[in-house]
């Protein structure tokens, strides 16, 4: 009883095409909702979870959907073809409305446009520095008392007239040159132990860099996405336009997801499902991680390019969603495959042919004991993705802002570390079983997440490289495990339909939590609540896991130390 990984590999080029759609959604998406419209925390956590409430109702519907789908390809493959195409075409269809309200953000010179955002004098948070660096620095400013604090350390209503004209100057002068050249000292300024700078030298030491990102994200980035927010609502046309075109990409995506993982287990005998499931989430991680590679190679994750085209870098990833499709069509052989499935399963044993044939076409009632665990894995589904996708969907914008790194480097370490542990962590269930693979992963994740909460900008690299790679180990760990766990639940004849539950948890999820943490974060005027509360909600899952009595798998015995090499489950 072996895996074929040949087979599981392109079953996985349709998870590959939607983990990298996700991973280009949940980095750029949140950019383009802040720094170009002016949407807070809050409001683009509502945004943000628009994908789970439509997965949270369609997902389940197309699972079932699919269960009963009858065509000469099969019945999973239809739906995965159609929504692909769709969805590329509508997804790079948002960059033409980003690149709309950025002309309207940029249509004036760099002196026009800082005079503009001078007169707004919107509100500029600096709960970072009061937090961490300075209680005395207050939480926020005005544009133009910050401007003030920077060139005279006294505020706006303070200076002379001859000083404000000269802080208004000095404002209107500034554009990204400023900052992304260090070499001009009179052209930077920055943030140090609660005093202002514009020089290149403080104390006779030049400025480091990361006290001129500190000032670039407390002055220039909020202050910018106030100056949005105002041609927004002065024009919501683009925003608009955006909104259509995220809706028919998410309903597009949502149409294809459930029956996509439920071809792994229609193609694979039930004890190998870990084994295909860590492939198959292996793939998935590899179009993540070719993503978060473009998105180093398009500078996405730059301090200094928040206000960049992203037309490239989507045209490039849509480009990649529509190759795996035809890499999917051309190899994988679904009814076929289904059939081989079937005879295996009486080959081995595992049922008698009226039972393989009959379990493709009907369901099973479950027990009591059964209906309790399969609540409980839903729940601990539901709570670890609580805790995860807050990380996910806010971390572009916390390293930009809170920590000054690119965060694709961060999430590429996280996800190559994942991509490794993948086929190991498989293995490790056949080992030890399903649930105790799990808890291990929740604590790996909490253990990560506890660690990021004392990163700050001046944080060795490393160690927060550290942090994210067992972050990348630990939900590998969960992942691997958790569906097979939902769907050895099932029975043929409604596979799709318990993939749909295990889908309807972890969107439940992830609607709640995007508004949640940004509530919070905007709340606390600042982004450093993020990793507590994924800390908490990952930790409580540990607790709900602890009491899963089915849906394991039985750890078997090898008879050579060889055998621990073999693929089977």
């Amino acid at each position: 009883m072996k895996l074929n990984y040949k087979k599981t590999l392109l079953v996985g080029f349709a998870f590959f095409l939607i983990m990298a759609f996700w991973q280009a959604y949940d980095s750029i998406v949140p950019m383009m909702l802040v720094n170009k419209f002016g949407l807070n925390q809050t409001l683009s956590g509502v945004i943000m979870s628009l994908d789970n409430i439509i997965a949270l109702f369609m997902l389940p519907l197309f699972g079932t959907l699919s269960d009963k789908t009858k065509t000469k390809f099969g019945r999973r493959t239809p739906y995965i073809v159609i929504g692909t195409v769709i969805a590329a075409v509508s997804f790079f269809g948002l960059t033409f409305a980003d690149n709309a309200q950025l002309a309207k953000i940029g249509d004036a010179d760099s002196k026009t446009f800082y005079s503009e955002l001078f007169e707004l004098d919107g509100t500029i948070s600096n709960a970072e520095y009061n937090a961490i660096s300075n209680k005395e620095v207050e939480n926020s400013y005005s544009v133009k008392d910050y401007a003030a604090m920077i060139n005279f350390n006294v505020k706006y209503s303070e200076l002379d007239e001859e000083q404000k004209v000269a802080v208004k100057e000095w404002f209107t002068g500034i554009n990204e040159e400023y900052f992304s050249d260090h070499s001009k000292p009179e052209t930077t300024y920055a943030y140090k132990d609660g005093k202002y700078y514009v020089s290149g030298e403080i104390d006779g030491e030049v400025i480091e860099k990361a006290y001129i990102h500190n000032a670039y994200a407390n002055l220039i980035t909020p202050s910018r996405s106030n100056y949005a927010w105002s041609k927004t609502v002065a024009n919501p046309l683009p925003f608009v336009f955006f909104g259509i075109l995220l809706l028919i990409t998410l309903l597009a995506m949502a149409t294809f997801r459930s029956p996509a993982v439920a071809l792994m287990p229609d193609v694979t005998i039930k004890p190998l499902r870990s084994q295909a499931n860590a492939v198959i989430n292996l793939m998935g991680t590899a179009g993540g991680m070719l993503v978060l590679v473009l998105g180093i190679v398009f500078g996405t994750g730059k301090t200094f390019n928040q206000m960049m085209s992203y037309t490239p870098f989507l045209g490039a990833v849509c480009a990649i969603m529509v190759i795996a499709l035809l890499v999917f069509i051309w190899k994988v052989k679904e009814p076929k495959w289904v059939n081989e499935m079937e005879e295996e399963s009486v080959k081995y044993g595992i049922e008698d042919k009226k039972e393989a044939e009959k379990d493709v076409t009907t369901s099973k009632k479950l027990t009591k004991s059964e209906f309790i665990s399969l609540i409980l894995i839903l729940a601990s589904v539901a709570l670890w993705f609580i805790g995860y996708n807050a990380v996910t969907s806010k971390y572009s914008l916390y390293a930009t802002n809170v920590l000054h790194k690119d965060y694709n480097t961060t999430l590429l370490i996280a996800q190559g570390a994942a991509i490794i542990s993948y086929v190991p962590v498989g293995m490790l269930a056949r080992k030890i079983g399903r649930k105790k693979s799990i808890l291990a992963g929740i604590i790996m994740l909490t253990a990560a997440f506890f660690g990021a909460i004392f990163m700050t900008s001046s944080s060795p690299s490393i160690l927060l490289n550290v942090l994210f790679a067992l972050a990348g180990i630990g939900w590998a760990t969960i992942n691997v495990n958790s569906f097979p766990m939902v769907v050895e639940l099932a029975s043929g004849g409604n596979v799709g339909k318990f993939t749909g539950y295990y889908y309807t948890a972890s969107m439940a999820a992830q609607i709640v939590t995007p508004i949640l943490s940004g509530a919070l974060m905007d709340m606390m005027g600042s982004y450093r609540p993020l990793f507590y509360y994924a800390t908490v909600f990952v930790a409580l899952a540990f607790f709900t896991m602890l009491f899963v009595k089915h849906g394991d798998n039985k750890p078997e015995k090898k008879v050579s130390v060889l055998e621990e090499f073999d693929v089977e489950n």
